[in-house]
């Protein structure tokens, strides 16, 4: 998993720059609401053809937390 990837999408999803995103980053820091996060994890959900779990994805409050997931399941 390349976490280029994940900070692109979420920077897409937001229009902001992925520069400006670090695994610390909270949803709320970034001004991002339940519909942006449910785009950016639909986003990511195709880019990596895997599936969140929908209370771990409503749990999810930063980058981190959704870098891990993806670690998580990518590895199994």
């Amino acid at each position: 998993m390349d976490e280029t990837v994940v900070m692109q999408i979420v920077a897409d999803q937001l229009h902001i720059s992925a520069d400006s995103l670090r695994e610390e980053t909270s949803f709320v820091d970034i001004s991002a609401d339940s519909l942006d996060v449910f785009q950016i994890i639909s986003a990511l959900e195709e880019t990596y053809n895997i599936e969140f779990d929908n209370d771990v994805a409503e749990n999810m409050k930063t980058i981190g937390n959704v870098l891990d997931y993806i670690r998580k399941v990518v590895e199994k």
